[in-house]
């Protein structure tokens, strides 16, 4: 894995993650286009890692801190370089921004019926809070 290597997207990587998201990402999200990753990458430029192997894009992870809690997003790995690290490399990049930012804790979004997730997340030592639910009000049409 010493040919890893985890960095924060640029404005030219952008198209390139959509494409691997649909590769690589269970299921879609309203902000998966340009304009949404765009704003992302400006509001917060550190935000979106990238894991490239060979120059070539094999992982992703949101690591989104808003000042007061830290949000993980779009974990995704090329099923092709599954279980190779990759995922724990993210993380650690993640964790490790969040500490650097004054984080005290990571949450994630799982969808319930990606168990592949499920176990990954994990693994990783995170688990779910059942007094917890997630509540959505959808913003804009579409």
């Amino acid at each position: 894995m010493n040919d890893l290597r985890v960095r924060p997207a640029l404005p030219a990587d952008l198209d390139a993650v959509l494409a691997f998201w649909k590769t690589a990402a269970e299921g879609t999200s309203i902000s998966d286009d340009r304009a949404g990753v765009e704003r992302l990458v400006a509001r917060d430029p550190e935000s979106l890692l990238l894991a490239e192997r060979g120059g070539e894009l094999v992982g992703t992870v949101i690591a989104g801190f808003d000042g007061w809690r830290c949000h993980l997003y779009r974990l995704a790995v090329h099923p092709e370089a599954r279980r190779q690290g990759i995922g724990s490399a993210l993380l650690a990049a993640a964790e490790e921004r969040f500490v650097a930012l004054g984080g005290r804790r990571g949450d994630a979004m799982v969808l319930d019926r990606n168990e592949r997730a499920q176990h990954a997340w994990k693994a990783a030592g995170y688990a779910p809070e059942p007094q917890w639910s997630r509540w959505v009000k959808h913003l804009l049409d579409g």
